[in-house]
């Protein structure tokens, strides 16, 4: 059972995760060690962030909508893989017990750190040979079943801890459709947004969501996106990336 003090530590991370995630991404790597740190057991820290962080993904997706326009067939192929990949790595989460999983946090922070950190210059890498404003291909022609399957591998990662998935992802879309990558990463966000309520659903009767935690942070995280989106351009998304990538490291060093 959470206290007053708990909750009031778990809120003040969901507040600035909505807002990293608005500006930067990699907002899990502030919720989950904050949860830990409260005495919440690792695999339920980690199903509790993934509920109460659905939300943001869902913001993230209605903001991009227009950008999704003309893209039916290829969500139509894409989003039910993604979900079915998530609800794997939900379930896989669910049968990894609470040592093992307590073993596997500091190579999961490290991972997600890493996609964080190289999240800027795969971007640049994509947008080479890209135009925003190019025409994208018929949803017919380009149903994207390639892209569907990898990315429903990264779903399984996704499902089972999270943070970076949309880097993954992302870079998945990339590498097997033609696009811009503004209507690619709009693409990305409604992927991300299928895997995390896939998992979410599934961990609604898992009886480990932390329900104190989780509505508190939940409201908490839509005011950070508030606040993230009135702070773009005014501060660096790069300078807080790097912020993010070097407290996950750390936590990931003191973990181990």
């Amino acid at each position: 059972m959470l206290g007053p003090l708990d909750l009031l530590s778990v809120s003040a991370a969901a507040v600035a995760a909505g807002a990293v995630n608005a500006l930067a991404g990699g907002g899990t790597l502030i919720t989950f060690p904050v949860l830990l740190a409260v005495g919440v057991p690792a695999v339920a820290a980690n199903i509790t962030s993934t509920v109460a962080l659905c939300p943001g993904y869902l913001g993230a997706a209605i903001a991009q909508k227009d950008d999704l326009r003309g893209q039916r067939g290829r969500m139509l192929v894409l989003l039910p893989m993604c979900a079915a990949g998530g609800m794997l790595g939900a379930w896989l989460l669910l049968q990894t017990g609470e040592r093992a999983f307590r073993q596997l946090i500091p190579l999961l922070i490290l991972l997600a750190s890493a996609l964080l950190a190289v999240q800027e210059p795969m971007r640049a890498w994509l947008q080479r040979g890209r135009s925003d404003s190019g025409a994208a291909l018929p949803a017919a022609a380009d149903a994207g079943w390639s892209a569907a399957a990898l990315a429903a591998v990264a779903a399984v990662y996704g499902g089972y801890f999270g943070a970076g998935l949309s880097v993954i992802v992302l870079a998945v879309l990339g590498l097997t459709l033609q696009d811009s990558l503004t209507r690619l990463n709009a693409l990305k966000q409604a992927a991300s947004l299928s895997v995390n309520l896939a998992a979410a659903a599934f961990f609604l009767f898992s009886g480990e969501v932390v329900w104190s935690a989780a509505l508190v942070m939940a409201a908490s995280a839509l005011i950070g996106g508030a606040i993230g989106g009135r702070l773009a351009g005014r501060i660096r998304p790069q300078a807080l990336r790097w912020t993010v990538v070097a407290v996950g490291i750390t936590i990931a060093f003191l973990y181990w």
